[in-house]
């Protein structure tokens, strides 16, 4: 397509919005709701997925040492627990260790079994390579000899890995759902200005214009309208992320689960929802147009 061509459709395709006035505003404010529900369903989803991982990843098996084992058992516990398949990290922790965990969750009430009074065992907390692999990890190192018992959540991580699952299967669902609900906000829209001009799209096929020519001024106001519409939504997720990810108590758990950082982060988020109002503009404008191009 000549450079010439592609200019006067850009200019047809803006003198087009501005003719049309409030036609260009219902459709601009369209794609502004649904891009404000995308955008906002997009960054909860994407750090909740993120968060999910990372407690996924937190997942460990406790392991707990049988009482009166000797440094050198341990020692020889601690080789044969990191030879098991997908066994990634072995931490140590001792008896007062747990002990002073259970104090700073629970009180001071708890300091009376401190010394000799302590029941707690002393406990290796392995890390797997992959969170799923726990289970199989926990089952085998429980069989080990001067092992007490071994845990890993048994069915609340079980439960943790299927809401994970269904966060992500049903997050992806719905994001689809709403693209699909935008591109036939959007065709609607857009009908409403392309009937308004179907007259003259019809001295346009009478003169020898071949659908290409007509469709391109129309394509253009759709991605125009899809990329106008996008701005407001770009602009109110970043600033109610950026307020979210100050907030101390949402941008970082006591727990340590934090969401992705604003940088790069939001960049990449306004891209994405840049480029999802131009393609469903402009996919609305070709929907759209279907019916007054047919020969």
């Amino acid at each position: 397509m000549k450079s010439n061509v592609i200019k006067r459709h850009i200019k047809d395709s803006l003198k087009s919005l501005r003719r049309n006035g409030w036609m260009s505003v219902a459709a601009v404010s369209a794609v502004t709701v649904t891009l404000l529900l995308v955008g906002i369903f997009m960054a909860l989803l994407l750090n909740i997925n993120h968060i999910s991982t990372q407690v996924e990843n937190d997942v460990r098996v406790r392991v707990y040492i049988d009482k009166n084992t000797t440094k050198a058992q341990q020692a020889s516990l601690k080789k044969e627990l990191k030879a098991l398949p997908s066994v990634d990290k072995i931490t140590y922790r001792s008896s007062n260790q747990e002990l002073d965990s259970i104090v700073g969750t629970y009180g001071s009430q708890w300091k009376m079994f401190s010394g000799d009074q302590n029941p707690l065992n002393n406990v290796f907390l392995v890390d797997t390579t992959s969170p799923k692999a726990t289970v199989n990890v926990a089952k085998k190192a429980a069989k080990l000899k001067y092992v007490a018992e071994a845990s890993y959540g048994g069915n609340t991580a079980k439960k943790l890995f299927q809401t994970v699952d269904a966060i992500q299967r049903g997050g992806l669902a719905f994001t689809i759902l709403l693209l699909f609900v935008a591109v036939f906000l959007i065709s609607n829209t857009i009908r409403i200005t392309i009937l308004s001009r179907k007259d003259e799209i019809r001295v346009m096929r009478l003169v020898g214009a071949t659908n290409a020519y007509i469709r391109w001024p129309f394509l253009l106001e759709g991605a125009w309208t899809g990329l106008l519409g996008a701005l407001l939504p770009i602009l109110a997720v970043d600033i109610a992320y950026g307020l979210v990810y100050r907030s101390a108590n949402l941008s970082t758990a006591a727990n340590g689960f934090a969401l992705y950082a604003s940088m790069p982060f939001l960049l990449w988020l306004d891209l994405a929802i840049a480029l999802i109002g131009v393609i469903i503009g402009a996919l609305g404008a070709v929907v759209s147009m279907r019916r007054f191009l047919r020969i």
